[in-house]
Formats: structure tokens, C-alpha cells, sequence
């Protein structure tokens, strides 16, 4: 062996991947042309990036280990003469595996598509249709996803005959090995195109603007991904469509936050009507609906409204409107009012009340936060 790659970096030819690169490292601190600027010291530099570059890739120590050198100038050549052209020549030598036979399809699959569609929350809700507009490439109409240019067609590679593929001998310590590569001139088709379509230059598609109809099912949300399937882009060759994606991005409403299936909005009262009781109007996702305020209602009291939701996705049913409550005491009263309010206050011997007082402080967000917890 020309090189001993574990005795440039001072290494045992067991050590793992971990001692190689401290090895590395500290030569390099060392040798590294901007700590040390001799020419020497730069030949050696060169020979233990050499060397790590061989043992840190697995593939190309295995190699080494077998008795070639990946770097050398026949591309991993053992001592017998020529050598393997990379790690796939040795595994065809030992087990006697090749490459892919025959020729590539020009045909393949097309890649799958995404695009974003804005809806608002009676459409996610109840569910709807859409019309949309994607630019996708479709099979092109000139050449019928041939890709060659009318009055034309493919031609046989004559460097591998319509194999797709070319075979070349070379010695090892094994003796002769016969290895297959793609061939050079086809791209391992099989076939040429001396004259592409010029519509799609030979890839036998075109980008084209398409409308289609989305149904969009009752309760998807944010994120949801609804799959066309074939809707996507042709493949090269005029190959089978990948699928489309829909993704779902649900449009901020004015009255209600959405959180999973339910619904949540808040009212605001004067002090009055919570302590009278009142009813107000509200325009739920059903229509105008009343909501009934009890006497007594305390701001941060919520009030559920069952089945006004969002529609389940899955199974039936619907989530609940939540109502929160928040009542707003006034700033400033009149001299009547004021009089009227502590006539009030007298009568209920609330002139001088006495706070009670709770350690922390549990406001209406926080009462919320508990209550989905489960406290």
C-alpha cells in the first residue's frame, strides 16, 4: 500500500470514527498554513486532509481497507493494476450485484403540488365549494408528451443500442471484472431525440393555468390539507400527474375565535343589566339568536349555547358557542345618579363593604385557562 493514511494521523487501523477526527483536528491546529506558513508544513497539512477525507467516509475507508486507495488516480485502484471505479465495483466483485438493467422510461410520475386557499368561518364551518386557478405543468399538445418534434420520434442510442446502459472490463486482485454504467450519450434511456419538440423542448410538458372545483368538507381548520389526486403536475414524458394539496387557511372573524370545534365570544354589559338580568341580541353562525343574561351574572361568567359551532370533521355533531360575559362598571356619573347609587348602597348596607380578599389574582383569561384544564 502506497499510503498509509492511520500513520499519517497517528491512529490505530481499529480506532473509531471519534478518535479519527480528534486526530484530525489537533494535526490541524497544528499544521493549518495560517499558524504555520512553511512549505513543509503545508505538504503535510495537504497529506492529513488526505487522509481524513479517505477514513471519515465510510465508504471510501471500506475501500482502503480492502487493499485500494480511493484517491488514487484510477479512482480507487487496487495494487493489481486498474482499479474499481467506487464502491459500487467492489460489491459487484464480491457479490456480484450490478446496476439497474436495461433502459430508463422517459415516462416518470409527476411531483405532487400545494397551494393555499383562504375560506371564512361559516364556509369552514358548514363546509363549501371552491373554484380555483393552479399553474401546473400538463401534457404538451404538440408532441403528445413524446418530447420529439413533429414528424419525428426517438432514436436509438447507438453508442448501447437501446440498453441504456455500458459495460467496460477492468482487473483486480479478483481478476477481470465486467461493471455497468448509464450510458454517457442516452442518459441510460436507450433512445435520443435528435430533434425535440420545440414547443416543450423534449421534456414533453408545458406549464399551463387550469381551473378547478374544490369541495371543502364541513370542520377543516387552519392547516388542513385536502388531496386531489392526479390534479398535480405531469411527469417528464408526459408521465402520470402527482396529486394536488389544498391547504386550508382560515380568515379571522369579527365576532368569534375558533378553538377546536367551539366557538368563543364576549359581551359586554353595564352593571345594571347584570344585576337586573337582560337579553341581547347575537348573530351566531345559525342567525340572530338571543342570549339570555341572568340577574346576578358576574363579569368573567360564561353562557353556552349548544350545538352553535363548528361542525365536527369527523362523526356528526357540532361544538358549542361559548358567550363570555364582562361587565363594565361606569366612570362617570351625574350628580342624580351618583345619589341614586348610594341610595342604593344604604339600602343594602354596602356603604363600607368589606373586600374579600384571595391569594393571587384570577381574572376572566385565567378562570378560562382552568376551565380547559379541567380545574
Amino acid at each position: 500500500m502506497a499510503t498509509d493514511y492511520y500513520a499519517i494521523l497517528g491512529v490505530r487501523r481499529d480506532a473509531s470514527q471519534d478518535e479519527i477526527k480528534k486526530a484530525f483536528r489537533r494535526l490541524a491546529r497544528e499544521l493549518h498554513p495560517d499558524v504555520n506558513p512553511d512549505p513543509k508544513t503545508q505538504e503535510r497539512f495537504k497529506e492529513i486532509n488526505a487522509a481524513y477525507e479517505v477514513l471519515s467516509d465510510p465508504e471510501k475507508k471500506q475501500v482502503y481497507d480492502l487493499g485500494g486507495d480511493p484517491l488514487s488516480a484510477s479512482g480507487g485502484g487496487f495494487g493489481g493494476g486498474g482499479g474499481f471505479g467506487n464502491f459500487s465495483d467492489i460489491m459487484d466483485a464480491f457479490f456480484g450485484t450490478a446496476s439497474q438493467r436495461g433502459p430508463r422510461s422517459r415516462t416518470r410520475r409527476g411531483q405532487d403540488a400545494m397551494i393555499r386557499l383562504d375560506i371564512e368561518l361559516p364556509e369552514a364551518a358548514f363546509g363549501t365549494t371552491k373554484d380555483i386557478q393552479v399553474d401546473t405543468a400538463v401534457v404538451c399538445n404538440t408532441c403528445n408528451g413524446e418530447g420529439a418534434a413533429p414528424g419525428t420520434s426517438a432514436q436509438t442510442c447507438d453508442m448501447c443500442r437501446g440498453r441504456g446502459e455500458v459495460s467496460q472490463v477492468t482487473r483486480s486482485f479478483l481478476g477481470q471484472v465486467m461493471t455497468s454504467r448509464p450510458c454517457p450519450q442516452c442518459q441510460g434511456f436507450g433512445t435520443v431525440v435528435p430533434t425535440p419538440c420545440p414547443e416543450c423542448a423534449g421534456d414533453g410538458r408545458v406549464r399551463s393555468r387550469r381551473n378547478l372545483t374544490v369541495k371543502i368538507p364541513a370542520g377543516v381548520d387552519n392547516g388542513t390539507r385536502i388531496q386531489l389526486a392526479g390534479e398535480g403536475e405531469v411527469g417528464p414524458g408526459g408521465g402520470p400527474a402527482g396529486d394536488l394539496y389544498v391547504e386550508i387557511h382560515e380568515l379571522p372573524h369579527s365576532t368569534f375565535q375558533r378553538r377546536g370545534d367551539d366557538l368563543h365570544c364576549t359581551v359586554t354589559i353595564p352593571m345594571t343589566a347584570a344585576a337586573l338580568g337582560t337579553k341581547v341580541h347575537l348573530d351566531t353562525l345559525d342567525g340572530r339568536e338571543e342570549v339570555d343574561i341572568r340577574p346576578g351574572t358576574q363579569s368573567g361568567q360564561s353562557i353556552p349555547m349548544h350545538q352553535r359551532g363548528v361542525t365536527h370533521l369527523r362523526g356528526g355533531g357540532r361544538g358549542d358557542l361559548i358567550v363570555h360575559v364582562e361587565v363594565v362598571t361606569p366612570q362617570k356619573l351625574d350628580a342624580e345618579q351618583e345619589r341614586l347609587l348610594r341610595q342604593l348602597a344604604k339600602l343594602r348596607d354596602e356603604e363600607r363593604p368589606q373586600g374579600q380578599f384571595q391569594p393571587g389574582q384570577q381574572g376572566l383569561f385565567s378562570r378560562l385557562k382552568d376551565a380547559f384544564n379541567g380545574r
